[in-house]
């Protein structure tokens, strides 16, 4: 009885495995068809992945990766023949397929029952998957697709596929770095930064900015992830790192003596700025921020001066006549408030029509740094103050127009 129990388990086994075997075979036939039904493929698939007697073989995992393969192929078929794609479709298949491949490489590594490695799929499994990393139409695009339509997530996901193939062991450090691939990194920082994954982007940021790509906007996106962590030592640090990179760049130096400033640490900020200066005298950024400071410290006349001399260097410093406007400006307001407490009418009118040709002196200041910065909103909305204050009705209106536009 019991050798009649264990013929039927044996026949029983054998049936399961050879119906899934077929299995295997019908969703390769599926996806292989002139007209593919994708969807009865991956049904198939499905039950042969699940079953004990197929899950664990490389063929059914290769056969799964094939299906995704031949979906995107198509996608890309009906995008060289500017026909309607889906690129989600198309995408999702990528990334199904790659995982797929993946299992079926570590599968097909396997030693079989005499304990010899003989691998059937690796070489095409390489070769698809270098594919997918080398044709743009692939991983970058779905990438950029999804970027585009905010899913920043997703957008993360499908590029660390990207950003991984070439450090995958059956790669062999056969792929050579390009500059596609630090522009994949550097946008996988900025997807990981909007999808609120600060940590992830600090990491990209850390990793990309000695690369040599877009390495001043890389060290101001760092300072920017710190500053929302509120991490004040790094960065600090990443302030004087792009300083010392990028001397020219003032933005850098700006920032880092505001902060200062604001910490109460006025005498660094003076050092730092009085070295910066001693190692680029000419640098008009430089006589720009050191008017910002003198400024801050109620300095007016040392701040004029360097406004000037930021003028003087170079005569298209938006910021430095804007800066000097400033200086008339709150002059002005401290001198219209002082009006307001004149309780004689007499008085009060000769000192209010002191306080306007204050404001008239500063007027030149911002009109001037408007048209040289002409994407500078708040310069046009002093200048609108300005006007109206000034009673210059015509340039009011004008102003009030662009503005509203």
């Amino acid at each position: 009885m019991k050798r009649v129990i264990l013929a039927i388990i044996l026949v029983l086994s054998v049936t399961s495995s050879y119906s899934q075997k077929k299995n295997v075979n019908k969703a390769k036939n599926k996806a292989l068809m002139e007209i593919p039904d994708f969807a009865g493929a991956r049904a198939d698939i499905k039950l042969a992945l699940e079953d004990a007697t197929t899950k664990d073989l490389a063929s059914t995992w290769h056969t799964a990766g094939l299906i995704g393969y031949k979906e995107n192929d198509a996608e890309i078929k009906k995008q060289m023949l500017n026909q309607k794609f889906d690129a989600d479709v198309k995408g999702k298949a990528i990334v199904e397929s790659y995982n797929y491949y993946i299992k079926a490489y570590e599968l097909d590594g396997l030693p079989d029952a005499k304990g010899k490695v003989k691998p059937k799929f690796q070489k095409d499994i390489k070769a698809k998957i270098k594919e997918y990393y080398a044709t743009q139409a692939n991983l970058v695009a779905y990438g950029a697709h999804l970027f585009d339509k905010k899913k920043y997530a997703e957008t993360v996901n499908a590029f660390e596929i990207y950003l991984g193939i070439p450090k995958l062991p059956m790669m062999n450090n056969e792929i050579k770095l390009d500059s596609t691939y630090f522009m994949i990194k550097y946008y996988t920082g900025i997807a990981a930064a909007n999808a609120g994954n600060h940590d992830k982007a600090i990491l990209y940021y850390e990793d990309l900015k000695d690369d040599g790509y877009e390495e001043l906007t890389v060290h101001q996106l760092l300072y920017d992830e710190y500053l929302k962590r509120k991490d004040t030592v790094n960065f600090v640090k990443t302030l004087k790192a792009g300083f010392e990179k990028f001397p020219s760049e003032a933005w850098f130096l700006q920032n880092l003596i505001n902060y200062y400033i604001y910490s109460g640490q006025t005498q660094a900020a003076l050092v730092y700025l009085n070295s910066a200066i001693d190692r680029e005298p000419n640098m008009a950024q430089y006589q720009y921020v050191k008017g910002n400071l003198a400024e801050s410290m109620g300095k007016l006349d040392e701040a004029r001066a360097a406004f000037d001399r930021a003028i003087e260097l170079d005569n298209t410093i938006a910021d430095a006549y804007a800066g000097i406007g400033r200086l008339y400006f709150n002059k002005a307001v401290k001198m219209a408030d002082e009006a307001n407490d004149i309780k004689d009418l007499k008085l009060y009118n000769a000192a209010k029509k002191k306080a306007d040709g204050v404001f008239d002196e500063s007027r030149p200041y911002f009109k001037k740094a408007a048209e040289l910065k002409p994407d500078e909103i708040e310069y046009k909305r002093t200048l609108k103050t300005l006007y109206y204050r000034l009673r210059m009705n015509k340039e009011f209106e004008a102003i009030e127009k662009e503005l509203n536009q």
